[in-house]
């Protein structure tokens, strides 16, 4: 089974996303895409610690997620690939856009030039701009931050 979800959620690895998003969704793979994650054993371990038995991650940067994309898509393992940036889900979109025809805008928090759009999701005006860009490349973008709320569509995010 391809990606069954391409998420940007700054928490990464955490409740919403093993409990929430895996789970219902049946995902036995987890792949986070963020350089300094990669880079850090005690990072891995604390989040690996936050995995129930049985569910796999990987820690992967940019460059290996843009090479490995096509494999994940055509393994029969069912994965949720997470950035903690919009900025890289960005340019993996532009990398695979038949691929990352689904993004869920989940966990984005408060940050100096942000403003509060949903009660969990903060954006800048580049943010906007990059959420705008995937839907012109032909991504599907909905904020949710779990499965049993509605999705709201990129469209309909309040200005």
């Amino acid at each position: 089974m391809p990606i069954v979800l391409n998420r940007v959620d700054d928490r990464l690895i955490h409740g919403q996303v093993v409990l929430g998003w895996a789970g219902p969704l049946r995902v036995t793979h987890i792949v986070v895409v963020d350089r300094d994650v990669r880079e850090s054993d005690w990072e891995q371990d604390l989040y690996r610690m936050a995995l129930p038995e049985g569910l796999q991650v990987s820690f992967v940067d940019e460059a290996e997620a843009v090479a490995a994309i096509p494999g994940w898509q055509a393994d029969p393992v069912r994965t949720l690939l997470v950035t903690g940036s919009l900025a890289t889900m960005a340019r993996l979109g532009a990398s695979h856009p038949g691929v990352m025809s689904e993004v869920n805008l989940g966990g984005i928090h408060a940050a100096p030039g942000r403003r509060q759009v949903l009660p969990w999701l903060y954006l800048s005006a580049e943010e906007e701009a990059m959420i705008t860009g995937l839907g012109r490349a032909g991504a599907h973008v909905t904020a949710q931050d779990v499965p049993a709320t509605r999705a709201i569509e990129a469209g309909d995010l309040p200005s």
